[in-house]
């Protein structure tokens, strides 16, 4: 089995390895060719977010700049859009459901590294997917860790760190967020 193969299927792999450093080297080139087109030029702009994340409903809009890992790990869905400024670490994989809104500046990531220290020294990474339902809203700022999913209908406040799962029709804030109120 491949390294990237390996990532493909949510177990350890080398993120150093020929085959992962390809994906990350296409998506470099894709990613800087999509911050530098302009949003008003809609054929180019849909040319080069469809280069940089192949698995996205033609609705689904980004706001440059965007940074990612891999780019075809990510999947949004109709009429998602996403502020300018954020970082997916997509190696996981990241699902966006329909009519999502994510703020400027949020930060979704997927790579989980070993707890014990030796093994953080060797190039060696999971990735945890990570699933955010229909109609949600992230606030500025938000930080989603690896393996969480977040219900439909959910709102993530500004600045949150989202460590843990969040039901459906939530409103959940703070460092770490918690649900401070069902919204339905």
């Amino acid at each position: 089995m491949t390294e990237m193969e390996k990532m493909l299927a949510g177990e350890p792999f080398d993120f150093t390895a020929p085959d992962v450093a390809e994906s990350l080297r296409r998506r470099r080139v894709n990613q800087a060719h999509f911050n530098a087109v302009s949003f008003d030029d809609g054929k180019a702009y849909d040319e080069a977010l469809s280069a940089l994340i192949p698995h996205r409903h033609p609705t689904a809009r980004i706001m440059p700049p965007f940074y990612c890992d891999h780019g075809h790990r990510i999947q949004l869905g109709e009429g998602v859009f996403i502020n300018a400024g954020c970082t997916f670490l997509d190696c996981g994989g990241i699902t966006v459901g329909d009519h999502t809104l994510i703020g400027p500046g949020c930060r979704i990531c997927t790579p989980q590294h070993p707890i014990d220290f030796e093994e953080r020294r060797k190039p060696v990474e999971t990735g945890l997917p990570i699933t955010i339902g229909e109609d949600c809203w992230l606030g500025a700022g938000v930080t989603v860790c690896p393996g969480v999913r977040i219900g439909a209908r959910s709102i993530i406040g500004a600045g949150s760190v989202v460590v843990h799962d969040i039901p459906e029709d939530s409103l959940a804030a703070g460092n770490p967020a918690v649900v401070k109120r069902k919204l339905r």
